[in-house]
Formats: C-alpha cells, sequence, structure tokens
C-alpha cells in the first residue's frame, strides 16, 4: 500500500495529454487549448468611440460652453470618414472609428442639437471617451495560452481573432464496467439479496457534469473469463476504462486478475486513505489507463474524484500542478480526526451572505449512499490527529463545478 500522494505521482507518470485536434469553434467549449492563440490584429483595430456622442477637437472646447457645426455622422461598422475640422463636429455612434480630426469623444447627454448645430455645456479632456488601437493587445500578442480550458468568454476571445476551428486537446473516450453478481438494473425489480447499480449511474453522471459526457456503463458478473473478456475489449476501444467493485482481496474480487490476464500492467493497488482503500491503477500495451474503484458507494466517488478525474483532466490537456480542483473554505463546526491515515470527510457547501462555509456530514460506512448524495465533496484530513475549531480554513475537494 502507498501513500495518497504517491499514488497520485505514479498516476501522473502514466497519463499525458492526447494528440491534438482541429475542432469548430462552436464545438470546443471544454475543451483545452492545444496552441497559443495569439491576436491576428490590434485590438481595436482603430480608435474607436466608447459612448454615443459627437466626436469632436479638444481645442474647440476650451472655451464651453461652445456650439459647433455638425458636418456628418459615424456609426458601428461605418466606412465614412468625415473629417472634422476646426469649428466643426461629427455624431459618432458607439464602436464607431474616430474620424481624422478628431480627438475627443463628448457623450450626447452633455449636448443638445438643433438645426445641424450641436451645443456642448461643459469643457472636454482630449481623449476622453475613446478606445484607443492596440488599448487590449497588439497584433501577434498571445491572448490565450495552450492548456487554457476554454469558456464561453475565451471562445468569444477566439471568435474575435478570427478562428473559426480550433487547436485543442482531445477529449479521453471513458466506459464504465461495473462488476457483481448482486447488481440490477436501476428499474429491474429486486430481492432482499440485490443491489440497484447506482455507481454505474453516478459515474456517468459525475463524468458529464465535468465535462466528459456520453459515456456508458455495463454491469459484468463475477466471473474471471467474462470479466478478462470485457476489460481487454474496453481497453481496445477506450483510453480509460473504469472498473467499479471487484478490487479488493475477497473470494470473488476478480478484477486484479482480470486485468493482468487481459494484458494490463498493475501500476499501483491499495492507497492508504479512508474510503477507498483498495483503488487500482493499470495502463495495457495500447495506451489505455484503468482504474479499480471499490464497489462502495462512497469509497468509489472518492477514488474517482482523487484520482479519475484528475487524469482524465490530465490527459485532456489541464496542467500537472491544476488538474485536482481544490479549495480552502472555513468550518462551519468543530471537527475531530483521531489520525492514522489520510481521511476523506464528506462535507457541504453552506453559502452565507459573508461567503461559503463548510459543514461536515457524517456517515455511517463507505456505502452510506444517503448521506453521500448530501454531499458536495470532502473534507480532506492528513494523517497526524488533530482538532480543528470552526473558523478553520480546510482543504476541500469539491464533488461538481462550483460557481
Amino acid at each position: 500500500m502507498i501513500s495518497p500522494s504517491q499514488a497520485f505521482s505514479a498516476m501522473l507518470q502514466q497519463v499525458n495529454p492526447l494528440p491534438p485536434e482541429l475542432r469548430p469553434l462552436g464545438d470546443a467549449l471544454g475543451y483545452v487549448l492545444a496552441a497559443d492563440v495569439r491576436a491576428d490584429r490590434d485590438l481595436p483595430a482603430a480608435d474607436r468611440s466608447a459612448m454615443d456622442g459627437y466626436a469632436v477637437r479638444a481645442a474647440d472646447m476650451a472655451a464651453a460652453p461652445t456650439t459647433l457645426r455638425l458636418v456628418g455622422e459615424v456609426a458601428a461598422g461605418s466606412p465614412l470618414r468625415p473629417r472634422v475640422r476646426p469649428g466643426t463636429c461629427v455624431r459618432i455612434l458607439t464602436g464607431a472609428n474616430v474620424p481624422p480630426g478628431a480627438d475627443t469623444v463628448v457623450m450626447v447627454e452633455q449636448t443638445s442639437e438643433a438645426d445641424d448645430l450641436v451645443s456642448f455645456r461643459a469643457a472636454a479632456k482630449k481623449g476622453q471617451n475613446i478606445l484607443r488601437r492596440a488599448e487590449d493587445a497588439r497584433k501577434g500578442e498571445v491572448l490565450l495560452p495552450r492548456g487554457s480550458v476554454l469558456s464561453a468568454p475565451s471562445v468569444g476571445v477566439c471568435a474575435a481573432v478570427g478562428c473559426a476551428s480550433i487547436k485543442v486537446h482531445r477529449k479521453p473516450r471513458i466506459t464504465v464496467l461495473c462488476t457483481g453478481a448482486e447488481l440490477r438494473e436501476v428499474g429491474a425489480k429486486v430481492a432482499a439479496s440485490d443491489e440497484r447499480n447506482s455507481n454505474g449511474p453516478a459515474l456517468c453522471a459525475a463524468l458529464a457534469a465535468w465535462g466528459y459526457p456520453g459515456c456508458r456503463y455495463a454491469t459484468l458478473p463475477d466471473n474471471l473469463a467474462v470479466q478478462t473478456r470485457r476489460i481487454k475489449q474496453a481497453a481496445e476501444r477506450h483510453d480509460v476504462v473504469v472498473a467499479v467493485g471487484g478490487v479488493s482481496v475477497g473470494r470473488y474480487d476478480f478484477v486484479p486478475r482480470a486485468v493482468e490476464a487481459a494484458g494490463g500492467n498493475i501500476i499501483f493497488h491499495g492507497v492508504a486513505m479512508k474510503p477507498g482503500k483498495p483503488i487500482m491503477m493499470a495502463r495495457f500495451p495500447g495506451g489505455a489507463a484503468m482504474f479499480g474503484l471499490p464497489g462502495n458507494p462512497l469509497s468509489a466517488m472518492v477514488g474517482f474524484y482523487e484520482f479519475v478525474l484528475p487524469a482524465l483532466a490530465r490527459l485532456a490537456g489541464v496542467g500537472v500542478q491544476v488538474c485536482l480542483p481544490e479549495i480552502y473554505l472555513p468550518l462551519a463546526d468543530d471537527l475531530k480526526h483521531k489520525g492514522g491515515t489520510l481521511r476523506h470527510v464528506l462535507a457541504s457547501i453552506l453559502w452565507l451572505s459573508r461567503g461559503p462555509i463548510i459543514v461536515p456530514i457524517k456517515s455511517k460506512s463507505s456505502a452510506d449512499l444517503v448521506a453521500g448524495g448530501r454531499a458536495d465533496g470532502t473534507i480532506v484530513l492528513h494523517p497526524q490527529p488533530t482538532t480543528l475549531p470552526a473558523g478553520t480554513l480546510v482543504e476541500f475537494r469539491p464533488w461538481r463545478p462550483l460557481p
């Protein structure tokens, strides 16, 4: 058995970003850039008005209040370039290029217009209400570095510089295999000895929530030959295989043997943490990574968020330093830890007017799915015994993207 940090380091050594591909910009949200996005021209491309108003010469405004003759109009997108000469002005709309001769824009609220004459009630500073050329970025400047995850605003940046297609890392292909003779489908009738398969839907939902939609799960019997065949097939067709259940040391825990029989090489098996101790990672000759998670729901979810999700993020191109989501938030209540091993404590986020706080959730066991359903993530308690008073900032691993 190895420590969580050792296991995490071993995992990172086994996964690298997948090859890049070109995607249409409208289908690139949530993907990771495989190349820098640069400005194709100065932004803005010309001096532009930040207001609806009048383009003037600051020299004509020194004696304000004053009246100037209106000689034209420029709207956003207009190619017109009426020249502003002494004693004249041009009506200008927000986003329009500042016409030649003008060096200032006066907002319309400070003026009145009648019979091609515009009255200005107050003096104006030279350059006011003008967005200068290249004020935001110069041509060739890196706007989004490689490794950035494309958000809605960054998609807008790509559009602004003409990137109709964008070079991103391919997202991993994933499948979930749930093992256990006791498992039944969600809508099936169940006997007292049966369990409905909750891990499959839960993990596929978690994948979708974090930007990996479309994953499907299958249920496998406790049979070494069947598991060997299905794991081998899954590893040939996917970048990541997640097996749930059958990874411990029980008589019917066949997954580790099935992995080796299918040609996989086990990287680690057993991590010093609770819940989730039996977690396993393997690699296959074709490059697929495989994770074996314990069957108890809380153990499976902790293993997923601690190892599987960071591995997927790394494969998708996310940087090593940021592929494990974590934040620090204050405790709502005192929390005591007996120590001995690293422990994940279920917790929910309570949103208050002064900010979020973390509320620990009691669970009866690693099979307590009801408690897990109330959790927003886990508090990480390291092996040393400690008592943390309310208000202490604690390490929190979110189980869903936070606002």
